[in-house]
């Protein structure tokens, strides 16, 4: 397993405040290779990796957000691109209102998909 970097505090506290503004019954956190992680029905939803911050998306808002300036598919390792996982840019990212916006698109995707057992 290769060494990853951390996320900074203040990405995590910002990730944190974000899902909490956004609580639902349904949303559970957890780690993921040591970063923090929301799910649906056992399907990610967002995370943080490093320094970035992820969203799962359908197909016509994953081709929305990687229109923008700084967003890139999320690739944990160099060659492995994770589907519909996108990192939102910085500025997206720095803006609790865009964020929120995100998450729930994020959200509204990751409930139509059937839970995982």
């Amino acid at each position: 397993m290769p060494k990853f970097e951390k996320s900074s505090p203040e990405l995590v506290a910002r990730f944190a405040a974000a899902i909490d503004r956004n609580a639902a019954p349904d949303v559970t956190q957890r780690q993921m290779f040591g970063f923090p992680c929301a799910w649906i029905g056992g399907n990610m939803l967002t995370g943080l990796f490093a320094e970035d911050w992820w969203v799962r998306v359908s197909e016509a808002d994953r081709d929305a957000l990687l229109a923008l300036p700084g967003a890139h598919p999320f690739e944990p390792m160099p060659g492995r691109k994770m589907g519909r996982y996108v990192v939102l840019p910085a500025d997206v990212a720095a803006d609790d209102d865009v964020v929120d916006a995100w998450l729930a698109r994020a959200m509204d995707f990751t409930r139509s998909m059937p839970p995982k057992r």
